[in-house]
C-alpha cells in the first residue's frame, strides 16, 4: 500500500482483472518483465526501454552519487547520461538514446524535477515517444504507465473506471475502481505518459488541469482525493502537425513547460540516429549488420533531407517538397524494410534496389501532386548524381 492507503501499481495490477480504460490491460510488472519470454518461448518483439537497457540502468545507479529527487531510481545529471550516453568510471559505455543538444534534454529533466509538467512538441519523428519512454524508464524504473491519445481516448483513461461487476456486486468502493495509469502513477510517486496529447478532445484534456495545478485527484463518487506523492510527473507529448486539431487551452498549457524537438541538424547526425536505430531493430529481427549497407542509408538520409528543405546539399539546386514529413523515423522504416529484403530475397547486403520501394511509399502519399514531385527531382538530382547511377535506376524502376 502506499502512504495514504491506495495499493500500489502492483498490488492494482494484480488484484483488477478487468482492462484498463483507454488502453491494454497492463500485467503485474514481476511478471510482464521475466527476462525478455513473449509467454511462448521466444523473445518479446519490443521489450520496455527498463528492461533493454537494464544493465546499463544498474552501471548508471550504481555510479551516481549525486542527489537523487525523492522517489527518482537516478539523479538528474544520470538520467541525462542514460539519455545522450557516455562512459562510467568503471568503464561501461552507455549508448546514446538521444542523439541532439545536450540542452534539450538538461531542460526537459530539470522540468521533471519540479512540479511543472513536461511537453515534448514537434514535428512528427522527432523521437518524441523514445525520449518520452527513456525518461520514464531512467527517472522511474518504469515506462509503462501509458495513456495513448485518440480521438477517442474517454476521460476514464485519464482519471480512473469501474469494475462494474464488483460495482453491482458490491456498490462503489475502492475495490471497485479501477485506477487509471496516472492516478497510479500519482499514488506511486512515479512518471506517467500520455501521448499525442492533442489527438485526445479537448473536454477530456481539461481532466489534467486539476491534476497539475492541485496534484490532486477528486474522486466525488466516493467523496475522497488521490493526492501525489512525491516524484509523481507526468510527461505528454503532442505533434506539430495536429495544431488545430485540439489545441490545449491556454489554462492547460500554463501547466507544462514545453520543449521542442527539433529535426537531426546535421546530415551526419541523422546517418547516426537511423543507422543506430535501425541496428537496434536489426538485431532483434536477425537482419544484416548495419555496416554493410551505410551507403544506401546515407542515400535514404540524403533524399529525405534534400526533400524536406526544398534545396540540394549544395545549395546549387531548388527542389519541390512533398506533402509527407520525410521525418527521421520514416527513414529508419525505409532502412529497416530495406534490410529485411536483403536478408530473405538478396545477399544480405543492403542494395539501392532494397531501399527504392520504400522511398517511393514514403515520398509519394498523394498519387497526383507527389509522383510529379519525386520523378522530378529523379531527373533533374539523382540522374546526374556522380555514384548514384544504380540508385538512379532503382528509382526508376519501382516508379514505373
Amino acid at each position: 500500500m502506499s502512504a495514504d492507503g491506495w495499493k500500489t501499481t502492483e498490488e492494482a495490477a494484480e488484484e483488477t482483472a478487468a482492462q484498463t480504460p483507454g488502453g491494454a490491460r497492463r500485467e503485474p510488472r514481476a511478471q510482464a518483465s521475466k527476462g525478455t519470454d513473449g509467454g511462448a518461448g521466444g523473445a518479446v518483439l519490443r521489450p520496455h526501454a527498463e528492461e533493454t537497457f537494464a544493465d546499463e540502468l544498474a552501471a548508471l545507479a550504481a555510479a551516481d552519487d549525486r542527489p537523487r529527487p525523492e522517489r527518482w531510481r537516478l539523479s538528474p545529471w544520470a538520467v541525462a547520461m542514460y539519455l545522450l550516453g557516455g562512459t562510467l568510471p568503471d568503464g561501461t559505455v552507455v549508448t546514446p538514446k538521444y542523439v541532439g543538444p545536450r540542452r534539450i534534454v538538461e531542460v526537459a529533466v530539470t522540468t521533471l524535477a519540479t512540479d511543472r509538467a513536461l511537453l515534448l512538441l514537434g514535428v512528427p519523428g522527432t523521437a518524441k515517444t523514445w525520449v518520452s519512454e527513456h525518461l520514464a524508464a531512467a527517472v522511474s524504473g518504469d515506462s509503462t504507465l501509458l495513456v495513448q491519445g485518440t480521438a477517442g481516448t474517454p476521460e476514464e483513461a485519464i482519471r480512473y473506471g469501474w469494475n462494474y461487476a464488483r460495482l453491482l456486486a458490491d456498490g462503489p468502493g475502492r475495490e471497485a475502481l479501477v485506477p487509471s495509469p496516472v492516478m497510479r502513477a500519482m499514488a506511486d510517486g512515479a512518471t506517467a505518459r500520455i501521448e499525442e496529447l492533442t489527438r485526445i478532445p479537448a473536454d477530456v484534456q481539461d481532466t489534467l488541469i486539476t491534476i497539475l495545478s492541485e496534484k490532486t485527484l477528486p474522486i466525488p463518487e466516493l467523496g475522497e482525493e488521490v493526492q501525489a506523492v512525491r516524484g509523481f510527473n507526468l510527461i505528454a507529448t503532442a505533434n506539430d502537425r495536429d495544431r488545430g486539431v485540439n489545441d490545449l487551452s491556454s489554462a492547460l498549457r500554463r501547466r507544462f513547460n514545453t520543449v521542442v524537438l527539433p529535426l537531426p541538424g546535421t546530415p551526419e547526425a541523422e546517418v547516426e540516429i537511423v543507422s543506430r536505430r535501425v541496428g537496434q531493430l536489426g538485431r532483434s529481427l536477425d537482419l544484416p549488420p548495419v555496416p554493410e549497407g551505410l551507403d544506401e542509408i546515407r542515400r535514404v538520409v540524403t533524399v529525405f533531407r534534400e526533400l524536406r528543405d526544398g534545396v540540394t546539399e549544395d545549395g546549387r539546386t531548388k527542389v519541390k517538397s512533398p506533402s509527407g514529413t520525410l521525418s527521421t523515423a520514416e527513414a529508419i522504416s525505409v532502412v529497416t524494410n530495406g534490410l529485411a529484403l536483403a536478408a530473405h530475397f538478396g545477399d544480405g547486403v543492403l542494395r539501392p534496389g532494397d531501399v527504392a520501394a520504400g522511398l517511393l511509399g514514403a515520398v509519394v502519399r498523394d498519387p497526383a501532386a507527389d509522383r510529379v514531385v519525386w520523378q522530378e527531382y529523379l531527373e533533374t538530382v539523382v540522374r546526374e548524381r556522380d555514384g548514384w547511377k544504380d540508385f538512379y535506376r532503382a528509382c526508376r524502376e519501382v516508379t514505373a
